[in-house]
């Protein structure tokens, strides 16, 4: 073999081998920094999926700055081909990809017999309005739609950073009318019995829709007959919640990871990031009306028991206010609505979870809706973790309280 050659050949096994090296340290310093507490089931797996996790960020982060591609692109890339895998479609289930008001959607329809019309659930996936697809939802898509006999309508919005606030609340809106305008007769679902739900931020493009909805109301289409919020974000008005304080570095979503999230949704501008987790952009003259709805008193008892500490109030930044004033609006922070518009809301299914930095989201929007007389089923997983639900019949990557989190929805949804 020519010398040169096995030079070349020696140094680029060296690059290869520093590139792992590199790698693996980074995740091992990330991992070090996780908080996996002894209550979540299974937490050694959870310990193994998040090394995953970080590891595919790392790698996408060292591309993205070596100018080979995009971290955002390369994070969809993998997760794509390498994590979600389609299974072949079960007898009793038919399943399209269709087009909604140029909207992508997926639609599950049971073929079982039907005494009259079915009812609908239009589905909005999770991944901090960034991530996440049609795809990495269809497990459970299926299943709702199987065990509840129930059409399901999944809807693959557009995601940041390509596209900002209100894009993905748009393609919902769009792809909702579109189905709950042909639901009879293209679809046999009786368009009074059409629900809209989802994970994570879809749950909050639920939980926005239904509001925005219900203040346009103009009585030519029937609106959702019930919101399904699994561990839904809410607000992001108060970052030092007791969930927030408990949880922060609990996988799969850590405290600033979630306001990550919120700015890449409104506009991508990170320099205000750690503003916005000390609370100096929410405006002097309304933190008496956010401190009525979000104050930790308003919590069970039981939230409290890992203690949590009252955080001084912070100045106020106009500057950092008008950075990010979209995201004090309900149409991004439902659980900051008025009564009036609250007092709208259909029947609501809330999910949350014990080690989630959005347990109390789920748990302080549930009290409005209760304050105001509203209909709420509420389910809380004692040893669930946020985005579990993903994690549904995915194998080894399975978790118990995902099985239980998904047949919730089902005996809700079968109740409609």
């Amino acid at each position: 073999m020519d010398i040169g050659f096995a030079i070349l050949i020696i140094g680029f096994a060296a690059l290869v081998a520093a590139f792992f090296l590199l790698v693996i340290g980074l995740v091992f310093s990330e991992l070090t920094n996780s908080d996996i507490p002894r209550g979540v089931a299974n937490g050694w797996k959870l310990h193994a999926v998040h090394g995953l996790f970080v590891g595919i960020a790392i790698v996408g982060r060292i591309l993205h700055r070596l100018g080979i591609c995009n971290q955002v692109g390369y994070i969809r890339w993998f997760t794509a081909w390498f994590l979600t895998r389609l299974k072949p479609v079960p007898a009793g289930l038919r399943v399209k990809d269709l087009t909604f008001s140029e909207v992508p959607v997926r639609v599950y329809e049971p073929t079982a017999v039907c005494d009259g019309l079915r009812r609908g659930l239009v589905y909005f996936h999770g991944g901090g309005w960034v991530l996440g697809s049609i795809d990495s939802v269809d497990e459970v898509c299926r299943h709702i739609a199987m065990k509840s006999d129930t059409t399901v309508v999944s809807v693959g919005y557009r995601l940041a950073p390509e596209h900002r606030y209100p894009a993905q609340l748009d393609d919902c809106e769009a792809a909702t009318c579109h189905f709950l305008s042909v639901a009879e007769a293209e679809f046999s679902v009786d368009s009074r019995r059409v629900a809209v739900g989802g994970d994570s931020t879809g749950a909050n493009l639920a939980a926005a829709l239904c509001q925005r909805l219900a203040r346009r109301e103009d009585g030519h289409l029937p609106s959702p007959c019930a919101q399904v919020l699994i561990y839904p974000a809410l607000q992001m008005a108060d970052f030092n919640l007791p969930s927030y304080q408990q949880n922060h570095a609990v996988p799969i979503l850590f405290r600033a990871r979630m306001a990550f999230y919120f700015l890449q949704y409104l506009s991508g501008d990170m320099s205000v990031c750690q503003d916005v987790l000390e609370g100096i952009h929410v405006p002097t003259e309304v933190r008496p009306r956010y401190k009525e709805w979000l104050s930790p008193s308003n919590l069970p008892p039981e939230c409290l028991a890992r203690g949590f500490s009252e955080k001084p109030t912070p100045d106020y930044d106009g500057q950092v206010y008008h950075a990010i004033k979209a995201g004090l609006e309900p149409e991004v922070s439902p659980l900051l609505a008025d009564d009036a518009d609250i007092e709208k809301s259909p029947p609501t299914f809330i999910l949350t979870c014990e080690f989630d930095v959005l347990r109390d989201d789920g748990i302080l929007y549930r009290k409005r809706l209760l304050d105001l007389k509203r209909d709420v089923t509420w389910q809380h997983l004692t040893d669930g973790f946020h985005g579990v639900i993903n994690f549904f019949n995915q194998g080894w990557f399975s978790f118990p309280s995902a099985l239980l989190a998904v047949d919730g929805v089902v005996h809700y949804v079968k109740t409609l």
